[in-house]
């Protein structure tokens, strides 16, 4: 009993960890333009080739890695400079249409040049090792991603707390008029809210890539969904919530994978998104409860 809850923690950490990071970068941005930008799951996409197209170099895999998130990261400033910042003053409906033109676009492009197929990148052996603790089985993969998430969520706290730009991002989530009007350039805390949802999109690349073991067009498409509805569970007007909202989906996720009779676990999905309205029907502002709302401004 002891080892199965002992595996069952750190399985459901570190898949709640990448959700929490997935969320995170859709929250980020959310909380600036108000733009659910569903081209994200493509910045996801574009670091898994960047791993396949870099990793063909004779470089450590470390090297490759840190490449493909760079990758995923000029992705996300070029989709903010390119897309959305010309129509960055029109309504929300125009910049989701945006954003799911993005998505198509980059979707087919990768359709074309380089393959409708799955490819394989080169991911490192120790991905496919496990660690004995007494009786527990540990994957390296799982126990990767758990340190990985945790040392990337600190991280980012601190930035968002110490630097200057992190408490510009801070104050723009809160009120982004009252932050321009207080002399912080837009362009500047838009693109760095789009550099992090970059930058989280290449980290959870790496380990969601690691677990399916290749990359296809449309591998982005259920990275973008889980972090939509990590955010809306957790609060899509706090960053706060969206690290609530992933590890509660992680934990549900990895409970109903284990505990969930057999005949049942086929429509895993179905009782995890029933489990979802449940909570939301309970607080339809999700569990964290933003400190005010713009429509009472």
């Amino acid at each position: 009993m002891i080892t199965d809850l002992a595996q069952y923690l750190v399985s459901a950490l570190s898949l709640g960890g990448l959700y929490a990071l997935m969320a995170l970068g859709l929250v980020i941005v959310y909380g600036i333009l108000r733009l659910i930008n569903f081209a994200y799951g493509e910045l996801v996409m574009v670091a898994g080739y960047g791993m396949l197209i870099i990793g063909r170099s004779p470089w450590p895999w470390i090297f490759v890695a840190i490449l493909s998130i760079l990758c995923a990261v000029i992705a996300a400033l070029v989709m903010e400079r390119v897309a959305f910042r010309p129509v960055r003053n029109s309504s929300p409906t125009t910049m989701l249409i945006t954003s799911f033109a993005v998505s198509t676009l980059l979707q087919n492009l990768a359709l074309l040049i380089i393959s409708p197929r799955p490819k394989v990148p080169r991911l490192p052996a120790v991905f496919t090792k496990n660690l004995r603790f007494g009786g527990v089985r540990i994957d390296v993969l799982d126990l990767s991603g758990l340190i990985v998430s945790i040392v990337a969520l600190l991280a980012l706290t601190l930035f968002l707390r110490k630097t200057v730009i992190g408490l510009a991002l801070r104050a723009a989530a809160d009120d982004f008029t009252m932050t321009r009007l207080m002399g912080v350039r837009a362009n500047m805390v838009i693109a760095a809210a789009f550099a992090i949802s970059g930058l989280m999109a290449g980290i959870v690349a790496l380990f969601w890539i690691g677990n399916t073991r290749s990359t296809t067009p449309t591998i982005g498409l259920e990275p973008v969904l889980i972090a939509f509805i990590a955010s809306v569970v957790g609060g899509m007007s706090s960053l706060k919530g969206a690290v609530v909202g992933g590890y509660v989906l992680g934990f549900l996720t990895i409970g109903l994978q284990t505990w969930l009779p057999r005949d049942v676990n086929a429509y895993r999905d179905a009782v995890l998104f029933g489990i979802v309205i449940l909570v939301l029907l309970v607080r339809p502002e999700g569990i964290v409860r933003p400190v005010w709302s713009r429509e009472a401004r």
